[in-house]
């Protein structure tokens, strides 16, 4: 991480460059305003520390300019306490923090660490986006990866996975990546429309097709002409509609209720479901001719379990949306929080860890979420399974601990991509002392 502090005091300045590279930070100094507005342009900062009284054009000069950068680093402003509500101008204009004189350096460095982790987890959810999901997991990426060879065909997308994971977002991601982009995407939920409607609300019918029906309807399939119609839980569909539907898939033509005329659609039928197919169709509730229709292309949505630090993005992301729709003041998550979601296994998925987030921003009063704000299933859950952790080693020839330390450090470290941040909140530790541990682990080296 790169950091460029501008101050015009030495013995500030050269108390900040100290500590904050002890921290392992790349510093760049200078002392005013135009110093600074030429290391900008010749190189790239994720933070910018400045004074707000420089000599010649103030801190409060550089904000607008920083902003207006491509990729901009945020921003930290030094202030004296008579300099308030400068500050707090600066903070309007686009400053991410202030710190008053004189501050405390631990708090200096908190301040640091989490200015540079949001941009850094910012930068990262901006990378990992994905027509509305986020996730930089293996597993996340496979999918996105899949979405995109599947979008170039035109048969029918069957997605599977459990409740919650965000199968209707990936069906959107279908039809925007596709050719039918510009045309309608609908969705219908198949169990939510009563059976005796079903096949008018798909096909629809003609005038007079039944008491009440007194104007002809087109009905969804024709709604969705030229784009994409979404099927979810389709295992719901009663048996009589599916093979209707599979008419549908095979000749391209629908025929309304109380018509005798087929009538030819262009549309892509994209299902999701929960349900095991397969299994419905060995317990004869699916046809099996539409299944093996259906699952031309199929698309597996992870669980949200299944994708390890996701959960971190997704709650930041989350809490983002709070702060900005200004319904809390909370800025982070407590390590305790963090370890609370890290272990457990959210069986309702993304649904359920973005309405964990939303009571927790609601019922915290301060700036850091503490577990106490998190729903109570979630606050006694007990997800660490260590049985078998250790019954690899041989009792005759047991490491010493610092070998099992370094292991599990090189194992966490290797699990956030190196993120030294990240690995220092699962650890339960301060990047100072993680820092510490590694140049121990070089020397014993």
């Amino acid at each position: 991480m790169n950091i460029l502090l501008v101050e015009d005091d030495r013995d500030l300045a050269e108390l900040l460059y100290e500590e904050l590279e002890g921290e392992g930070y790349s510093m760049t100094s200078v002392a005013s305003a135009e110093e600074a507005s030429a290391a900008l342009e010749h190189d790239t900062f994720d933070l910018v520390i400045s004074d707000l009284r420089l000599p010649g054009r103030n801190g409060m000069t550089l904000v607008p300019e920083i902003k207006a950068m491509n990729n901009a680093p945020a921003i930290l402003l030094i202030t004296a306490f008579g300099s308030v509500q400068q500050a707090v101008e600066a903070l309007k204009e686009g400053a991410d923090d202030f710190l008053t004189k004189p501050f405390d350096m631990d708090h200096c460095l908190l301040t640091v660490q989490r200015l540079l982790e949001h941009r850094q987890l910012k930068s990262k959810a901006e990378g990992s986006q994905f027509f509305g999901m986020l996730g930089e997991s293996s597993a996340m990426q496979h999918l996105f990866k899949n979405i995109r060879q599947v979008a170039r065909a035109e048969s029918p997308v069957l997605i599977l996975g459990e409740s919650g994971t965000g199968k209707e977002l990936v069906a959107r991601a279908v039809h925007q990546q596709s050719e039918r982009r510009q045309g309608p995407f609908l969705a219908v939920n198949c169990a939510g429309i009563p059976g005796e409607l079903l096949e008018s609300e798909f096909f629809g019918h003609a005038a007079g097709a039944y008491t009440g029906a007194n104007k002809a309807r087109q009905g969804l399939i024709r709604e969705a002409e030229g784009g994409t119609l979404l099927l979810d839980e389709i295992g719901e569909m009663p048996h009589a509609l599916q093979a209707k539907l599979l008419r549908v898939l095979q000749e391209g033509t629908i025929r309304p209720v109380g018509s005798d005329k087929e009538i030819a659609v262009n549309v892509r039928i994209v299902t999701a479901t929960h349900r095991d197919l397969e299994t419905r169709v060995q317990q004869g509730e699916f046809r099996e001719d539409l299944f093996f229709r259906l699952e031309t292309f199929t698309l597996q949505v992870p669980p949200l379990r299944e994708r390890g630090y996701d959960i971190a993005l997704l709650a930041r992301q989350f809490l983002g949306r709070q702060q900005q729709a200004g319904k809390t003041n909370a800025l982070q998550l407590s390590h305790a929080t963090w370890q609370q979601l890290l272990n457990y296994p959210f069986p309702g998925n993304v649904r359920e860890l973005q309405n964990a987030m939303e009571r927790a921003a609601i019922f915290c009063e301060g700036e850091e979420i503490l577990p106490e704000h998190l729903p109570q299933r979630i606050r006694s859950s007990v997800n660490v399974n260590t049985t078998g952790l250790f019954d690899s080693l041989n009792t005759s020839t047991l490491p010493p601990l610092l070998t099992i330390q370094k292991d599990y450090v090189g194992y966490v470290l290797e699990q956030t991509q190196g993120n030294k941040a990240q690995a220092a909140e699962i650890l339960g530790i301060t990047r100072r002392t993680l820092y510490r541990w590694l140049e121990e682990a070089d020397r014993v080296e």
